[in-house]
């Protein structure tokens, strides 16, 4: 599976934003997706997850409430809308996707098979 991830930019503070995901060579509809995100100078932050139905979502905690992940398996897509952005979440954002992740494997980076190249996100104050 191929993702690219798009839809970065600079934004102000309080502003809205919304990354997008494209899949391409495999079955994307039977994964589980996710969205993660690294700062500079930080490790890799689980975002949000949607298993393959579009069920079981689950939000990393700084962005419950203000992003929401939706996937659209006829078109092998996965958005990430993201409001009231802040400046702590300025990172490269990363879709991701894998086969046969449990639940207790949902937040881990290493449970993802595919992952796209990343897309910036960088709020001002």
């Amino acid at each position: 599976v191929q993702l690219q991830a798009s839809g970065g930019g600079l934004v102000q503070a309080g502003d809205s934003l919304r990354l997008s995901c494209a899949a391409s060579g495999g079955a994307f509809s039977t994964y589980t997706v996710a969205w993660f995100r690294q700062a500079p100078g930080k490790e890799r932050e689980f975002v949000a997850s949607i298993r393959r139905s579009g069920g079981y979502i689950y939000y990393g905690d700084s962005v419950k409430g203000r992003f929401t992940i939706s996937r659209a398996n006829a078109k092998n897509t996965l958005d990430l809308q993201m409001n009231s952005l802040k400046p702590e979440d300025t990172a490269v954002y990363y879709c991701a996707a894998g086969p046969g992740i449990i639940l207790s494997s949902i937040k881990t980076e290493r449970a993802y098979s595919y992952w796209g190249q990343g897309t910036l996100v960088t709020v001002s104050s």
